[in-house]
């Protein structure tokens, strides 16, 4: 038995959109990374980008359990002093729409090259249109909670 190894050449990538309307923040992301890294495919390797383009609209709908909407923080800082800041998720969402969910997602995958090279195949936009009707994205029913 031989291992089969893919190259750039013979990759087939497919487009996906996922409307995140009332989806929940953390199954939204790790389903969109797994299609970024590309490891729902036979020819996974972890060394390699081998994953899919992910399209996600309505991210300014997504659903947080609990009070996360006003208790989580995201924290930035300038390297000035005092250039310490301190927003909570409604604030960020407020100013970038869109915002929770790329963080999130960008968040499950890898922090190296290979991580950023996968994150620019993502493409978050908070209402229902994007521009990427050309590539022919297939839609991607997410799981429901139980």
């Amino acid at each position: 038995m031989s291992t089969v190894t893919v190259n750039p050449g013979t990759l087939e990538r497919k487009w996906w959109v996922i409307d995140a309307r009332d989806a929940v923040l953390g199954r939204l992301a790790s389903t969109a990374a797994r299609l970024l890294t590309g490891k729902h495919k036979a020819t996974f390797n972890p060394a390699h980008d081998h994953g899919d383009f992910v399209i996600v609209i309505n991210a300014d709908k997504v659903a947080m359990t609990g009070n996360k909407r006003e208790e989580m923080r995201y924290f930035n800082h300038s390297q000035y002093a005092g250039g310490w800041r301190n927003l909570s998720v409604a604030q960020v969402e407020a100013k970038r729409p869109g915002y929770p969910v790329r963080h999130a997602i960008e968040g499950m995958l890898p922090k190296n090259p290979l991580g950023r090279k996968m994150a620019s195949k993502l493409h978050v936009y908070a209402g229902e249109q994007h521009p990427h009707a050309a590539q022919q994205p297939q839609p991607f029913a997410l799981r429901k909670a139980s």
